[in-house]
């Protein structure tokens, strides 16, 4: 049987990486080299905080009130669909060299940076049902040590993944910053987004 520590890693790797609007967000700005070890940094210890907080407790607190899982749901489903209406909007305008210009000019700007990585993953209710309630309810089953030890090994996913994925995306930035590239990125992350909203209306 795998240690708590493994299973915490294995299961907080399946929550995360599959690309949301965190990964989206730190992918973008690894692929304009903006700032990108900062968005992660802010990603992965909203992750580390929200993650305690479920498995000490948090989503037993949350599941006992039906009403607030519903609104965290519909809250995720509205967000998911905003962030995929904005990335097609991406799409159809196809204005990468300008906002390319924006970019450069962002980069002596960190404070939005920070007030940008805070807003996508504080406002997303997704992120909630992920880290605090999925989270939360699986390590919820083990006791003392052991629930510690899947904790950290959740936290651990976030942290590897987030750094990886903006090493990656500044590395591969010259090719990734090509527009058709960056349009097919858009499209691919709408797509995705709309997919996790349709899926999340699906269980309620």
């Amino acid at each position: 049987m795998l240690s708590p520590l493994l299973q915490g890693l294995i299961l907080g790797a399946g929550m995360i990486i599959p690309i949301g609007a965190q990964n989206a967000h730190v992918l973008n700005h690894g692929i304009k080299r903006n700032h990108h070890f900062l968005a992660a940094t802010i990603c992965m210890l909203c992750d580390v905080i929200l993650i305690a907080l479920g498995v000490f407790g948090g989503a037993k607190l949350i599941a006992t009130s039906p009403t607030l899982v519903t609104i965290i749901s519909w809250g995720g489903i509205i967000f998911l669909l905003t962030y995929a209406g904005l990335s097609f909007r991406q799409v159809w305008q196809n204005n990468y060299e300008e906002n390319q210009q924006l970019a450069n000019e962002l980069k002596h700007k960190p404070w939005l940076v920070i007030i940008a990585t805070l807003s996508v993953t504080l406002l997303n209710p997704h992120v909630y049902l992920d880290t605090v309630m999925i989270l939360g309810s699986v390590g919820g089953q083990f006791q003392g040590h052991e629930r510690i030890a899947f904790a950290v090994g959740t936290m651990l996913a976030s942290i590897i993944w987030f750094y990886s994925l903006a090493a990656a995306a500044a590395k591969m930035s010259p090719w990734l910053n090509q527009a058709r590239v960056k349009r097919s990125i858009d499209m691919v992350v709408g797509v995705i987004m709309c997919a996790i909203a349709i899926s999340l209306f699906s269980s309620l």
